[in-house]
């Protein structure tokens, strides 16, 4: 469904904004195969992914000339009473860059303060993985948060990679690793997706965070299909590490990791990282996105870059943007109640995810 909308920019000349939906306009794939800053957090499946798991409704705000989409920024609806209606691009992606410039893109942004007004949404969030050639402000927009993103250049040899790791933090514990003998599985079967889970459980717990609905990652493995891919190290029968990644076009993106910390002696971490490149390179990939820390997590960001990330800054925009408040104003309380939810059987804990998540996207 298209519906025609026209958008008045004071610098502009009058253009028509359309509202598209994604998951049904046969134009929007082939929009994103062709558009050069489009990631795998733009493709029907990944949005598919947001939409089944936690009913959101994706919609994109498009300039269109001659029944093609020249422009196009992509948002999910959430509609929540606990923390309130907003658009946001994209909910849990670390990064959806507006696949817009210039004139479209003001056109787009004044559309959506109108639409924000008009129905009386708490805000409109953008996550551009970078600002360079966009301009955000020209629609009231302002930094919202800041993050920090890395990426690896697969552009070189694997022997060039490999150097460029960090002696001591990833070369040693990657040789530690190949001499227990772990044994490297990936894929996507059901196997190995359940094994993930029981690591991602315990991970969760480690950090006192609850873990995502398991519905979540059965639909990312059915939507994404060949594009996600499970890797997983086992001691002897036991899983000690996993990660998951997704490709598009000749980007690999990083997007979860687990561990059970009783192995984390033995580097399996590391030896999964470099597995993980080692592939990337026999497929032509060119960058490999570790997606965003916190400025609040160095030890998170150096790991990273102990494995030849360079770094960047990732900011968010938002309008309005939210007042500053007293952040950790009770936060004995908030630990009290982070510690408690650790101590929960899996059942329970896992169900905490599943009241809280579509509530945070």
């Amino acid at each position: 469904m298209t519906r025609q909308l026209t958008s008045h920019n004071r610098d502009a000349t009058s253009m028509n904004v359309c509202e598209l939906d994604p998951l049904t306009d046969d134009r929007w794939p082939d929009f994103v195969a062709q558009h050069p800053a489009s990631s795998v957090f733009h493709t029907r499946a990944w949005l598919t992914v947001l939409s089944s798991s936690y009913g959101y409704k994706p919609v994109a705000f498009a300039t269109v000339r001659s029944g093609k989409i020249i422009n196009a920024v992509v948002f999910c609806e959430v509609k929540s009473w606990f923390t309130g209606n907003r658009l946001v691009s994209l909910p849990f992606s670390d990064h959806c860059q507006p696949l817009a410039y210039d004139l479209d893109l003001a056109a787009i942004l004044n559309h959506l303060e109108r639409r924000r007004i008009m129905r009386r949404l708490k805000y409109v969030e953008l996550r551009p993985s970078t600002c360079y050639g966009i301009d955000l402000k020209r629609g009231a927009l302002d930094i919202s948060r800041r993050f920090s993103l890395q990426k690896i250049d697969l552009r070189p040899d694997l022997d060039t990679l490999y150097s460029g790791f960090h002696s001591s933090c990833i070369r040693r514990k990657i040789k530690r690793a190949e001499r227990e003998e772990l044994i490297y599985e990936s894929g996507r079967s059901s196997s190995l997706l359940l094994r993930f889970r029981e690591l991602l459980l315990l991970t969760r717990r480690r950090h006192k965070l609850p873990p995502q609905p398991a519905s979540w990652f059965q639909n990312i493995v059915r939507s994404l299909g060949d594009s996600v891919t499970i890797h997983l190290l086992s001691k002897d029968t036991v899983p000690v590490a996993s990660i998951m990644t997704f490709t598009h076009k000749k980007v690999l993106t990083y997007k979860y990791g687990c561990s059970n910390a009783h192995f984390s002696n033995l580097g399996g971490t590391p030896l999964l990282f470099w597995k993980v490149i080692q592939q990337a390179k026999e497929t032509a990939m060119e960058d490999l996105d570790l997606g965003r820390s916190d400025f609040d997590d160095p030890g998170l960001i150096k790991f990273k870059e102990n494995l030849g990330a360079a770094s960047s800054e990732l900011v968010y925009f938002r309008n309005p943007v939210p007042e500053q408040k007293l952040a950790l104003r009770k936060p004995e309380k908030r630990d009290w109640a982070r510690q408690a939810m650790t101590q929960l059987p899996d059942p329970l804990f896992a169900g905490v995810g599943r009241l809280l998540y579509r509530h945070l996207g």
